[in-house]
């Protein structure tokens, strides 16, 4: 079970120098958040103040807001007011800028190779009677609350526990504790669940496939 501690991310400035911003996630990984040859990135950044966004020519972004209030983004002329806790998606190559009327933001980023790679990003409230699963593929980021995280069953446990009170016994015991902005990265082998009171960004990057003619 893989956990990404967001105290232990470097920040690390902007393409363009206006922000700063801590890397999640790339594939493949990235040397820095400015070397650009990565086909998908997860990122989470801090807008201190109003300017240009950087561009990403031949992706397509999903920014959500995470922290503040409100994001006034300007695409290609067009503004969009991007309150928290909702995805918007737009072309990398477009010329954005932001503008902060109620101050300071934090947001997600998910970037990923147009064509070939799609990200999705879906914010979910959490339950502490039934755990999220986070599965291959996906990255889940605790964005307000308290939860921890266990590794899933094994299929043959599932079936094995009948009431279920050994496999409750043993996540108690495996629990991990989760801080403000931590991601876990999904697995298909013993999928890590996530149980707490709080909200969760589910993040899934799938891979484009093409139609063979």
């Amino acid at each position: 079970m893989e956990i990404i501690r967001f105290a232990e991310l470097k920040p690390e400035p902007w393409r363009n120098g206006g922000g700063v911003t801590r890397e999640l996630a790339s594939h493949p990984k990235a040397v820095s958040a400015q070397d650009g040859a990565w086909d998908w990135r997860v990122s989470i950044a801090d807008v201190g103040s109003a300017g240009e966004f950087s561009t990403f020519p031949g992706m397509e972004r999903v920014i959500t807001v995470i922290d503040g209030e409100l994001l006034l983004l300007t695409v290609d002329g067009e503004e969009h007011p991007l309150e928290k806790y909702r995805p918007f998606r737009f072309s990398g190559e477009a010329a954005s800028a932001s503008a902060l009327p109620t101050g300071d933001i934090r947001d997600l980023n998910v970037i990923a190779r147009a064509g070939e790679f799609k990200g999705y990003t879906s914010i979910i409230e959490l339950s502490k009677k039934r755990a999220h699963p986070v599965f291959e593929g996906q990255l889940a980021v605790l964005l307000e609350g308290k939860a921890s995280v266990s590794p899933g069953a094994e299929p043959t446990e599932t079936a094995a526990s009948g009431d279920g009170s050994d496999s409750s016994d043993r996540e108690a015991a495996s629990s991990i504790e989760l801080a403000r902005y931590d991601a876990v990265v999904g697995s298909d082998t013993r999928s890590p669940e996530i149980l707490g009171r709080g909200f969760l960004a589910v993040i899934s990057i799938d891979r484009v496939e093409h139609a063979h003619s």
